[in-house]
């Protein structure tokens, strides 16, 4: 049985809480929490302090929510080929350990939103109950991925509310940006549900693949990042962004085109280049041409 993608070798205990976590998807959405302060800091100051919580924040949520999702699809991680070599369904991590991993890092969510704003405080709780309900989704609801994708806009919202300490003026830019990652993450999550159709109409699960079949999920997919393009692009309209910023916007464009153009009919050895390798890019790269902007536009500590 060969070891699931994006996964370290080796028996350590650190070893073993990262591939719990699968730690490296934090690249995926972290940048996009960054590009959130980036954009908060044209309201107010940003100080390096600041940005480490957030960066706290965000790997913590992270691993709470991922934590929470290993311990609550246990069962059916076990009766999966792709997945029965995840740390709870081998054994390699005790039922007990990882609810302990998951509470301490809720925990030091609340601690960084709380050293961040008193908003951010207030919100916490709202915002990990509903990545944590997310686990749950996929029992009832083929829309799961969406569910999924609202949660990880939380991270560029919460990012800017971080830095400003108040809703966006205009108000509609960080709906914007939200609706961006949600669609931009939900559609990805969406790709990722291909590895698992049979699996997911076998045990009654109800994800989009295997509910509206896998190349109607993937028109969804290519439609929700076309839906992402439309939003970062009227995030920089809002922002009143140059050209970097739009240039960004353009070259996320093109890697996301490219990304679908590896999708091919009964053939998911795309999979681990479109999901991880290329969304990875994305947000790095897109989240470079955003900070670009910022210091382009005059930086002010």
């Amino acid at each position: 049985m060969t070891r699931e993608g994006q996964t370290f070798a080796g028996e350590s205990r650190w070893v073993t809480y990262v591939n719990f976590v699968k730690l490296p998807h934090t690249v995926f959405l972290l940048p996009f929490a960054l590009v959130g302060a980036t954009l908060g800091s044209y309201a107010a100051p940003v100080t390096t302090t600041r940005v480490l919580w957030i960066i706290v924040a965000f790997t913590s949520a992270r691993f709470a929510a991922m934590g929470f999702n290993r311990i609550v699809d246990r069962e059916f991680d076990a009766r999966n080929p792709r997945t029965a070599r995840r740390e709870l369904p081998a054994g390699a991590l005790d039922l007990r350990s990882a609810q302990i991993a998951v509470t301490v890092a809720a925990i030091v969510f609340a601690l960084a939103a709380w050293r961040l704003s008193p908003l951010c405080l207030a919100l916490s709780p709202f915002a990990l109950m509903w990545i944590l309900f997310y686990s749950y989704t996929k029992r009832f609801t083929r829309w799961s991925h969406l569910v999924l994708g609202m949660g990880l806009a939380i991270a560029p919202v919460g990012g800017y509310l971080a830095v400003a300490g108040h809703w966006s003026t205009p108000w509609w830019m960080l709906v914007a940006l939200a609706v961006a990652v949600a669609a931009w993450s939900g559609g990805f999550d969406i790709l990722y549900a291909l590895q698992d159709v049979a699996f997911d109409r076998a045990h009654a699960l109800h994800s989009l693949p295997a509910s509206i079949g896998e190349w109607n999920a993937v028109r969804v997919a290519r439609g929700l990042h076309v839906l992402t393009i439309a939003g970062l692009a009227a995030v920089g309209v809002a922002s009143g962004a140059g050209w970097l910023y739009d240039a960004g916007v353009a070259i996320a464009a093109v890697l996301l085109g490219y990304e679908h153009s590896l999708i091919k009919r009964d053939d998911l050895s795309w999979l681990d280049a479109a999901f991880f390798t290329m969304n990875g890019i994305i947000s790095v790269v897109f989240f470079g041409f955003v900070f670009a902007e910022r210091i382009a536009s005059g930086w002010v500590r």
